[in-house]
């Protein structure tokens, strides 16, 4: 097919990425179309990353036409808004099945496609990455360019502003830095560089500006032609003559270009070009409207962020959020923060995915919303605490990970008391290995002093939140999963903030905590059923580990631990550990998450890690003894 003859292409009419490059503007224009509605049907069907994809269509088309990828490398800063990147790069076969089990990540991966650099799931990491790239490619001699796309919410995290203090330093002059501006990070952007960028938004546009400019220096005779190259060979000239000052980027040592509209494809193209040519480091600023194309979502970014299954004509998600542990932890704590005036709640950029935002209708002036800023989260959230405020900081567990030295630093050696409420613990589904929360368990037993809670339900939640704030002393945990409260309710006298032993008359000891412990009770009454009895063991507070369990553990012949965290420093190498300390000789099996798991179903990844109910059946058949 000739594409220069042709109006009428589509994604699959075109060999990707090499035959963008033939495409006039108009042609680029109806393929953005085909890929918004390609992202709108799959992820209404998969769930997924939506209004930033759609977002970032033009400009993933931009950077393919201007760019030689995989020789240009692109690092995509968060990877989520990295699907049009994947239907451009021969995908398109597999993209019905993206963050399925056995199909393609939702986020950039290596092993997937050599368009895919490195593996991206947590922000504001691409610019350091991008900038070690770089000067790998310049000692080989490799002279092709690589671009970090970073979003306006990542660009509030520390380590963005690191990377661009070395690329800047470094003088990179291979690193292209785009920030995709839309204004709008997950809970919406907060703090003084939203209002910076914002002053930059509101001046007159730059490119356009400075493009006039030569534009009018060409039409003049004689001195035309020589003041350009002047005015080339010294940009701060031009810049005082365009913008009057300089901007934070170009402090860092970055050549600013921006702001641009990002939905402007001509204008894109034009601006990216122009970064080729400096011998520089270049910064470009880019404008896009976060959910464009699709109604719902640019009406409402924050709720097609991150989306379940939603109803295309109406845009209304398969399942409602108000029923879920997020919420039941941001209703409880508001109710809390009712009581006691000292309670103050703290999200990075999470404010709904962790059900803050009852909190901050309730208590504004008590809510903060730091930024993807997690690090900077819990050292605010010590100060705080330092002078006799209860701060408690919402977090996904995978987040967390980004603060272990503040926890301990700042917090523990302090003996300052900060709550955490960690929430998706354990496997999240379809966000695959970089967002399973199976980390922080290790980290938090490794913290002397840290107390963590782990409830099985909505109702000990509740009271582990209450138990964690009002009457811990030092760090305190509560760690509870994705989701919804299971169906199966638990027994009135199952619910505590300590633990529960059921005697069931059997040598065959079976442990849990939390949403795991609902497994256990499901395929102890099973197997029951058939003959094999099982004794269980249910943790509410999980650490410090209370040892008279351990002495209580001592007359089994079988003891099992299901525990839905990493193995390396878990609970349930914890408990075994201390066994034969108390003189145990029988046999100690720990089932933990181990390694990293890929997406798929909760119900497939529990079963594959063996903390299904189906799974402890096994094991129950495996070791017990049918009476």
């Amino acid at each position: 097919m000739d594409i220069q003859d042709t109006r009428e292409l589509h994604l699959k009419d075109l060999q990707l990425p090499q035959d963008l490059k033939k495409l006039n503007l108009y042609q680029c224009r109806r393929l953005a179309r085909e890929i918004r509605t390609t992202l709108v049907r799959t992820i209404s069907h998969n769930g997924g990353h939506l209004a930033s994809n759609l977002g970032t269509v033009e400009l993933t088309l931009a950077l393919h036409r201007v760019f030689d990828s995989p020789h240009d490398k692109f690092i995509w800063d968060v990877g989520h808004q990295c699907y049009t990147h994947k239907l451009l790069t021969g995908r398109l076969e597999e993209f019905s099945h993206i963050r399925q089990e056995g199909g393609i990540s939702g986020f950039p991966k290596p092993d997937e496609s050599p368009h895919d650099v490195v593996i991206s799931g947590h922000s504001s990491t691409s610019i350091s990455a991008a900038c070690g790239i770089a000067e790998a490619m310049r000692m080989q001699g490799d002279d092709h360019q690589v671009i970090a796309i970073i979003g306006d919410g990542a660009l509030t995290g520390g380590l963005a502003f690191e990377g661009l203090n070395n690329g800047g330093k470094k003088k990179l002059k291979n690193l292209i830095v785009v920030l995709n501006d839309n204004n709008m990070s997950i809970s919406g952007n907060v703090g003084a560089l939203s209002g910076y960028l914002r002053s930059i938004r509101e001046r007159e546009d730059y490119v356009r500006r400075k493009q006039e400019l030569e534009g009018n220096l060409r039409n003049t005779p004689v001195v035309g032609a020589p003041t350009i190259k002047v005015l080339k060979k010294t940009k701060d000239s031009v810049k005082r003559m365009v913008i009057r000052h300089a901007t934070l980027f170009e402090q860092l040592g970055f050549v600013y270009l921006g702001p641009v509209d990002g939905h402007d494809q001509q204008a894109l193209e034009e601006v990216l070009r122009a970064a080729k040519r400096y011998d520089a480091p270049v910064f470009v600023h880019i404008k896009t409207i976060k959910g464009k194309g699709y109604l719902p979502a640019e009406k409402d970014p924050s709720k097609f962020h991150g989306v379940s299954k939603f109803d295309i004509m109406t845009g209304n998600p398969e399942i409602s959020g108000d029923d879920c542990y997020s919420a039941e932890f941001g209703k409880e704590l508001t109710r809390m923060a009712d009581e006691d005036a000292r309670i103050c709640a703290i999200t990075a950029a999470m404010e709904y995915g962790t059900g803050l935002q009852y909190f901050e209708a309730a208590h504004p002036d008590r809510f903060y919303d730091v930024g993807i800023a997690e690090q900077h989260a819990v050292t605010f959230a010590a100060g705080l605490a330092a002078a006799g405020m209860l701060p408690v900081f919402a977090v996904y567990s995978t987040f967390l990970q980004r603060s272990f030295d503040q926890l301990i630093h700042d917090v523990a050696i302090s003996g300052l008391h900060v709550t955490l409420g960690i929430d998706r613990a354990g496997y999240v589904g379809e966000d695959g290995e970089t967002h399973h929360g199976v980390f922080d368990i290790p980290m938090l037993t490794a913290v002397p002093g840290a107390v963590v809670y782990a409830p099985a339900g909505y109702e000990e939640l509740r009271m582990c939140l209450r138990r964690a704030v009002f009457h811990e002393k030092g760090l305190a945990a509560v760690r509870y999963p994705r989701g919804k409260e299971q169906d199966m309710q638990l027994p009135p006298e199952f619910i505590n903030t300590e633990h529960t032993y059921i005697d069931g008359g059997s040598d065959v000891l079976l442990i849990s905590y939390g949403r795991t412990f609902r497994a256990l009770l499901d395929a102890h009454e099973t197997c029951a059923r058939i003959g094999y009895r099982t004794d269980l063991l249910k943790l509410t507070r999980i650490f410090p580990l209370d040892e008279t369990l351990v002495e209580q553990a001592l007359d089994h012949r079988v003891i099992i631990f299901f525990e839905e965290s990493s193995g390396n420093g878990s609970i349930a190498s914890l408990f075994g550990s201390l066994l034969p300390q108390y003189g145990f000789h029988g046999r100690y099996v720990q089932v933990t998450a181990e390694g990293f798991m890929k997406q798929g179903t909760m119900s497939s990844l529990l079963d594959k890690a063996g903390l299904s109910a189906q799974s402890v059946c096994r094991y129950i058949y495996v070791y017990g003894t049918k009476s």
